[in-house]
């Protein structure tokens, strides 16, 4: 009997291609529901997803054959991953494949940042010519504070190393990882040196709401603050406080604490967040390029083909 995948999620065709050319059969279903992956998964002996629904027990319960869930993005939040180790699920994850989408997308966020580009453009546009009061910021010579230095934190420091900065990395997971990019720090320098402050680090419960006010109350120094990691590490109300007491000079968010309409816009904060200047905000696009699709595949073929022998 062949071995069997559903995909059950938008995915580039690469992988798909690769999973049938290592022989396995390949339903391709990226508009099944949650429901219908429930009726049909007991047959197969793995599922790829991207973000369409959580992979929890009810779905590993009633899939007896399941060996492997294929993530097609960065992260494993979306799958419970206690309850596949219990049952001896591999777990595959594609942090490579967006890595550099993600880290672009940070520089992209901290120059607009930086330099007022949103707040300028709509001035232009509605007839205002105000060049003293969208004076920017140079990067050069200034200290950028990365927490987590993973595959995400790594990419943005590497895209960082023409301006001249000063790349200092924290992560409570890693120790021993200061490379020709950034210095490893300690927590306490994080918060002492930064002027801008970039999370690259996953959404566990430890994590869950970790940037608070009391978060940022520590900075010795106003910041630039982006995120491109989860938005349920980052309370939105503490980033709109701060950026009012003038701790945060500005945020570029890609995320956020509840996202996609109509949830975004009955948030209390919507619409202070939405009229601030000093924000940027992105739709959760960072890693989600027309390259990076294509490439997420690729990489999750590639660890596929690993543990398939």
């Amino acid at each position: 009997m062949s071995k069997k995948i559903l995909i059950v999620d938008d995915l580039h065709p690469a992988f798909k291609e690769s999973a049938a050319a290592l022989g396995y059969e390949v339903d391709d279903r990226p508009d099944i529901t949650r429901a219908e992956t429930l009726a049909a998964v007991k047959d197969y002996d793995g599922i790829a997803v991207r973000t369409k629904f959580r992979i929890d027990k009810e779905i590993f319960d009633v899939a007896p054959k399941l060996k492997f869930v294929a993530r097609a993005g960065a992260g494993l939040d979306n799958i419970d991953i206690d309850i596949a180790k219990e049952k001896g699920i591999a777990l595959l994850a594609a942090n490579e494949g967006n890595m550099d989408a993600v880290g672009e997308h940070a520089v992209g966020l901290l120059l607009s940042l930086m330099n007022n580009f949103r707040k300028a453009d709509v001035e232009i546009r509605n007839g205002v010519w105000d060049r003293e009061g969208n004076r920017g910021y140079e990067l050069k010579g200034k200290t950028v504070g990365i927490v987590g230095y993973g595959f995400m934190g790594q990419s943005f420091a590497r895209k960082l190393s023409g301006f001249g900065v000063n790349v200092i990395a924290y992560d409570k997971y890693k120790t021993g990882f200061s490379d020709e990019f950034a210095k490893e720090v300690s927590m306490e320098e994080i918060v002492k040196h930064s002027d801008v402050l970039s999370l690259h680090i996953p959404l566990t419960r430890e994590t869950k709401q970790m940037v608070d006010d009391e978060y940022f109350f520590h900075f010795k120094k106003p910041i630039f603050f982006i995120n491109t990691a989860r938005g349920e590490i980052v309370n939105v109300k503490a980033v709109l406080n701060n950026i009012a007491n003038g701790k945060i000079l500005g945020a570029g968010l890609d995320v956020l604490e509840k996202e996609k309409f109509p949830t975004l816009a009955e948030q209390e904060w919507y619409d202070a967040l939405k009229t601030n200047e000093k924000v940027i905000l992105t739709p959760h696009i960072a890693g989600w390029t027309f390259d990076s699709y294509r490439k997420i595949s690729e990489v999750l073929a590639q660890k596929l083909a690993k543990i398939s022998g």
